[in-house]
């Protein structure tokens, strides 16, 4: 028996915490490098964030198409898989089946790589929120910009542009904008969080030069569109350059900002041209247009770095 009584308990030390910090110094694509770090994390996190992408819209399709049913509603996807009925109802299935994925990227950054999501927004390890909004004011004029030397290349090129503004009312406008301004955000973020967050960290454990895994990003988000040469050319440099200006800002406010501006003009145009069916259809686009696409992703570029470097936006991890 103890002298003293009970003999005292052996010392158990305390348990590491689940999630790494981050080291400073580290660029936005390296913020994945803790200690937790793994040579497999990448591969099977990606692939797991791969099924998942095509499980979840599944999943979301098929809900879509049974409430449908017992709503008396129009079927949302045809035979041949192309989206046809109620444009409004389709297009909310279709941002719902890309929307929901963000939880699981979250998931994926904390269970598999053992960081904090909020590492995926920025090297702040949030989204900032003034930069986001500096980026969207950026975005917005781009855009304006880019649409008007689409317009002129068109012209010049005696091409069909008067489907490209129209109106067909309030009654057929108001419920698509009520969608487009609930969901657009989550799913352009989304794609943003994949693409060009989980997907640039992940290889960037591996890889010094970021260009790698910007061009195999883009690549990859261009070949879930389904355009014609021009328009995938469209998407792949869009691709290239949200990746690139991820890495020189420190964060994904800029493509976000750019994506989601993007996304609810080309949706909102639509609907407010009563064609909301065209923005769900992709096919042919001339290469006329990409002059639009050259002049507003210049003017974003040049119009972000020149904020960024005034604000001295932080690039990165402190």
């Amino acid at each position: 028996m103890h002298p003293y009584g009970q003999p005292p308990h052996p010392y158990t030390p305390p348990r590491p915490p689940w999630f790494m910090p981050t080291p400073p110094g580290l660029r936005y694509d390296h913020l994945a490098r803790n200690a937790a770090r793994q040579p497999w994390q990448p591969f099977v996190g990606t692939i797991a964030l791969g099924i998942a992408f095509f499980v979840v819209g599944l999943v979301v399709l098929v809900a879509g198409v049974t409430v449908a049913a017992f709503a008396g509603l129009p079927r949302p996807i045809g035979d041949n898989g192309q989206f046809t009925g109620d444009p409004v109802y389709s297009m909310v299935i279709l941002l719902l089946s890309i929307a929901a994925v963000l939880p699981l990227v979250f998931g994926a950054a904390a269970l598999i790589q053992r960081r904090r999501p909020g590492t995926l927004s920025s090297v702040a390890g949030r989204l900032r929120w003034s930069w986001l909004a500096q980026c969207m004011a950026v975005a917005v004029v781009a855009l304006a910009l880019g649409q008007g030397a689409q317009y002129l290349a068109l012209s010049a090129a005696g091409l069909k542009t008067s489907d490209m503004f129209g109106w067909s009312g309030w009654g057929a406008f108001l419920p698509a904008l009520i969608a487009i301004v609930v969901l657009v955000p989550f799913q352009a973020a989304t794609e943003e969080y994949l693409f060009r967050g989980w997907f640039i960290q992940a290889f960037g454990t591996y890889v010094r030069n970021p260009a790698w895994s910007i061009v195999l990003g883009a690549a990859l988000f261009a070949s879930l569109h389904g355009y014609t040469w021009a328009g995938l050319l469209d998407v792949f440099s869009f691709g290239v350059l949200m990746g690139w200006l991820a890495v020189r800002t420190g964060g994904l406010e800029a493509p976000i900002a750019m994506h989601v501006t993007n996304n609810m003009l080309a949706f909102g145009l639509s609907a407010a041209a009563g064609d909301l069916n065209k923005a769900l259809q992709q096919g042919e686009v001339p290469w006329q247009s990409l002059a639009g696409t050259v002049v507003q992703l210049g003017v974003f570029a040049v119009g972000v770095l020149y904020l960024a470097k005034k604000r001295a936006i932080s690039t990165v991890s402190g």
